[in-house]
């Protein structure tokens, strides 16, 4: 592969994309095919209509992107899944529902989900925040009642995404920051002035929208669950303690990583590395599960054999998700191996706009071509350094540029998106449904972002 050098004009490579991605819908949604067996399926076979050297398909491309992305999100679904399932089956969930309508109403709840969820993904990536807070926005829905899935699904969920999107120290805004040479806090402070008008309006107006329109019944999100809750539910305070874990441990990471670089404290040192270590998403997890298992189940009462079933239970029922979303990364993997990306990125880079605008347009074209969020931001960035750096522009004009090309990375989510596919299994939607409603979602977050960041590029 390190030799092989892709042929095809551009034309060419974004009519076979195409097609790929209209052969996905067709199986899915006519065929009723399964969408794991699609993925691959279609991986492969575009992987061949754009030339892909056959000796290296299966082993450099194929396994290599399923790989890369499980690597990534398999540790942290899997761990997400089994503290939310603690949650979940300890009648946490349902004690976190009967406190927040008592606090702030039925009217009121799924706007303050959707704060709470804000705050959590601050540090907190996207898939593994979304896992670990869905069994409580589940259970303030079926407190409530109704046929009420994407109100509250989506309340939650877009603000993961806002913040993942937008706010250090998620690793496409930090990445693009470092490639333009923009301030991290002046990103930082950008990123918050976007995010809660990006929420408000593409998760929860957008929500309250879709919801009118496609009303859907609370799925079980790990299976079947029992009606009946258990005679000694934690304390509220217990689960927000369990809830915050993970988050204070994370912060852990990203403040001792700041002031290392910044040389406060020696980055070599053996407590700074393990503080450091302990505050990595998969391991911060890691230890908030097993911090579950004993408050929410031994504690309580729970026997080993029945703690390790449901374990066992919970990750049988994510093991759906996990496959497909990797196999949704094998599909973009495909697509950027080909050089589809890098064609569309150089094609674009020629059209002479304002930097602002090239910034956000070529996010946007590598996102909708090849799915991955990071990929397109990073690409961008990469383009585009060079004429930020030596453009003059000051700090808030370059944290502006950073943030456009981060608004365009998040646009219109599709089946060439890992996170297309966990979102719609997580919330029990077919892909027409994810479709109008999740891809639409994401659009609207990524016009929102990029209105704001226009107005403030405009007035400083």
């Amino acid at each position: 592969m390190e030799d092989w050098t892709q042929t095809m004009g551009t034309g060419p490579l974004l009519g076979i994309a195409a097609v790929a991605v209209a052969l996905i819908l067709f199986l899915v949604i006519k065929v009723r095919l399964h969408a794991f067996l699609v993925l691959i399926v279609v991986s492969l076979l575009t992987a061949i209509a754009t030339g892909l050297p056959l000796n290296a398909l299966v082993n450099e491309v194929l396994v290599s992107s399923f790989g890369g992305t499980l690597g990534s999100v398999a540790l942290l679904i899997g761990l997400g899944a089994i503290i939310g399932r603690l949650i979940e089956s300890s009648g946490g969930a349902r004690v976190i529902a009967e406190k927040m309508v008592a606090i702030f109403g039925e009217k009121r709840a799924a706007f303050a989900l959707g704060l709470t969820s804000l705050i959590l993904g601050f540090p907190i990536f996207f898939d593994a925040g979304l896992i670990v807070m869905l069994p409580i926005i589940f259970a303030v829905a079926r407190r409530i009642g109704g046929r009420n899935l994407l109100l509250y699904g989506f309340s939650g969920a877009a603000a993961f995404s806002v913040m993942h999107v937008f706010l250090p120290p998620h690793p496409g805004p930090v990445a693009a920051s470092d490639f333009f040479g923009a301030n991290l806090g002046v990103v930082m402070l950008l990123g918050l002035v976007i995010a809660f008008p990006a929420w408000y309006l593409s998760g929860y107006l957008w929500g309250k929208f879709v919801n009118s329109r496609y009303p859907m019944i609370v799925p079980e999100l790990f299976g079947a669950q029992d009606d009946d809750q258990p005679a000694n539910p934690p304390k509220a305070s217990t689960v927000i303690m369990i809830l915050l874990l993970p988050l204070v441990l994370i912060f852990l990471n990203t403040g001792l990583s700041t002031l290392a670089t910044a040389g406060v404290v020696d980055g070599d040192a053996v407590w700074v590395q393990a503080l450091i270590l302990i505050g990595t998403s998969p391991v911060a997890l890691l230890i908030t599960a097993l911090v579950a298992l004993l408050v929410l189940g031994k504690f309580r009462g729970e026997n080993g054999s029945a703690l390790e079933k449901l374990v066992e239970g919970t990750l049988g029922t994510v093991a759906s998700v996990i496959l497909i979303t990797g196999a949704g990364g094998m599909f973009g993997g495909v697509l950027r191996a080909s050089g589809i990306g890098d064609a569309l990125s150089g094609t674009l880079a020629d059209l002479g706009m304002p930097v602002i605008f090239a910034a956000y347009v070529i996010a946007v074209a590598l996102r909708v071509a090849q799915g991955s969020a990071t990929v397109a931001l990073v690409t961008t960035a990469g383009l585009l350094a060079p004429a930020v750096t030596s453009g003059g522009y000051s700090v808030i004009d370059t944290a502006a540029i950073t943030l456009a090309a981060a608004a365009g990375s998040v646009f219109a989510s599709h089946v060439n998106d890992s996170g297309f596919w966990l979102v719609g299994r997580l919330m029990g939607m077919d892909v027409k449904t994810t479709l109008k409603t999740w891809t639409v979602q994401q659009a609207i977050e990524s016009v929102v972002g990029f209105a704001i960041v226009l107005i403030v590029f405009a007035i400083f």
